[in-house]
């Protein structure tokens, strides 16, 4: 692995940065400060041989104020809509003056949720960011909030950064907060100590975490951060959260060997990584303690195991898999459609085919096409 500390940031060969609204707009302005010691940092990074790819937040509340919307432009989907249409002009020219300032090329990339969930599109956007890279462009990629819905999207920038970072091909994704890391306990309190290095998010460690966003501005908080951690570690990525409050932000917490490493602890195969960092399944599976059990070994998982079926899909998409108390197994993509699940649902492979018409295929959902927690 590349990066194991904050210390070895300058080690990575390919580094996802994500940078947030709160730090990259201050009063609908930029924060000119703040961008141009970035920017140093970044150029720091690629005179020591990195490959960067930046993901910024800030078209919505840039084009906001551009415009006078009220609340950010968050008052209503159409507003967002609206905000992230005009303020993504503004944030592209931001990052290609910041970076021109140090001889790097700015590339726009915006993405939708759909791009990273399909898997033909997924690798479409995979050739682009290598060639771009190889070019020795900065790719800056933002989510696509002028057609984005609340229903069909990232809904922050830090699981974009993971899924980025997958489709990158990177060792590292480095998360600018406002905080020096994940903490015990929150910051505020008396007490709190900063983790530095976490092997695993576990539920012990998504426990620490507060979904909120102290700055009102931004759309994620501490979880959503872990909730990226989870994703990167699959593909054997690093994952560091740094405060990004700082003038030089990233050669600060270097020198200062202040953060938090998420360090991977499995590195599944690129296909089923992509899997595993899908965000919206379609459907959920729930299926008895048996099949828990035979599921934990490898097996795939049998119409006789399922006890309940939710949602509306057809075959190949994307669902989860519940155990018996609720608890969340992993997700995978299926063989049948909802109703033909429901049709077999608890049926042995030979009282399948009298339901169906034909002949059961081997599996609801193959292990081959499965991923777990």
């Amino acid at each position: 692995m590349a990066l194991t500390s904050i210390t070895d940031l300058a080690t990575a060969k390919r580094i996802v940065v994500k940078v947030g609204s709160a730090l990259l707009v201050r009063d609908g302005a930029p924060n000119a400060p703040l961008i141009q010691t970035l920017a140093q940092d970044l150029a720091g990074l690629r005179a020591k041989g990195a490959q960067i790819i930046v993901v910024s937040s800030g078209a919505i509340a840039l084009g906001a104020a551009r415009l006078g919307l009220a609340k950010g432009g968050r008052a209503s989907l159409a507003d967002a809509q609206a905000s992230a249409s005009v303020g993504q002009v503004a944030l592209a020219q931001l990052w290609a003056n910041a970076l021109g300032e140090h001889d790097m090329i700015a590339a726009q990339m915006l993405v939708t949720l759909d791009d990273l969930e399909d898997r033909r599109r997924y690798l479409n956007a995979s050739a682009t960011l290598d060639r771009l890279l190889e070019t020795g462009a900065v790719p800056v990629v933002n989510e696509n909030d002028s057609v984005a819905t609340e229903e069909i999207r990232f809904g922050d920038n830090d699981r974009l950064a993971a899924r980025v970072a997958q489709a990158g091909n990177a060792e590292a994704v480095l998360l600018l907060s406002d905080v020096d890391g994940l903490y015990d306990r929150p910051p505020s309190e008396d007490g709190a100590t900063l983790i530095d290095r976490v092997e695993g998010v576990s539920p012990e460690i998504i426990a620490m975490a507060s979904g909120e966003s102290s700055s009102g501005m931004g759309s994620g908080g501490m979880l959503s951060k872990l909730q990226a951690a989870r994703i990167a570690e699959r593909a054997g990525i690093a994952l560091a959260i740094i405060n990004g409050t700082k003038s030089h932000p990233i050669k600060t917490a270097a020198e200062a060997g202040r953060g938090t490493v998420f360090l991977p602890v499995r590195s599944d195969s690129a296909r089923k990584s992509w899997l595993g960092g899908r965000l919206a399944p379609e459907g959920v599976l729930t299926v008895d303690a048996g099949c828990v059990t035979a599921l934990k070994g490898g097996a795939s998982l049998l119409a006789a195991g399922l006890t309940e079926i939710e949602g509306e899909f057809g075959r190949g998409a994307l669902v989860s898999l519940h155990g018996p108390k609720g608890e969340r197994l992993g997700q995978g993509l299926v063989e049948y459609s909802s109703d033909e699940c429901r049709a077999i649902l608890g049926l042995q492979g030979s009282e399948q085919e009298a339901k169906l018409g034909y002949a059961p295929r081997a599996a609801v959902v193959h292990r081959d096409h499965m991923v777990h927690e």
